[in-house]
């Protein structure tokens, strides 16, 4: 099963990043992408950027497009990974390792498979999702 971990900062986070020797910082960071690398799960993980970014509303009648990413830093994303294991007790230990300091959360979320939609596995775009992970090399 796929799990998305989410990396998400606080002002306290921030504070606590500036204040950090950045080469550690990205040689811890590093050391647990290889090691997720080294044990098969990591499938994908990025950071983010602070800038440009946008938050898309669609609360309204039409879309309302607003500079982001957010508006206050409790909320900020700031990068994420994919990985694949065995269950979600695995996915979990592997986000208690991330070398995040005091202020960041993780949350950890599973990604959803054919399993969820398998009352609708003759729906159209059920079935032509199947070929696009095929087609994108995801499958």
């Amino acid at each position: 099963m796929k799990h998305m971990l989410i990396m998400r900062a606080t002002a306290d986070a921030v504070k606590n990043f500036q204040e950090m020797d950045f080469e550690a910082a990205i040689n811890a960071m590093g050391a647990y992408n290889e090691a997720m690398i080294a044990a098969g799960v990591m499938v994908a993980g990025e950071g983010l950027a602070m800038e440009p970014g946008y938050v898309v509303d669609f609360s309204g009648d039409t879309p309302i497009v607003s500079d982001g990413p957010y508006g206050e830093v409790h909320e900020l994303f700031n990068g994420f990974w994919i990985i694949q294991t065995a269950t979600a007790e695995e996915a979990l230990e592997w986000a208690k390792r991330c070398p995040l300091t005091a202020g960041n959360k993780l949350e950890v979320r599973r990604v959803t498979d054919e399993s969820d939609f398998a009352e609708h596995a003759d729906n159209e775009y059920i079935q032509k999702e199947k070929e696009w992970r095929v087609e994108l090399g995801t499958e």
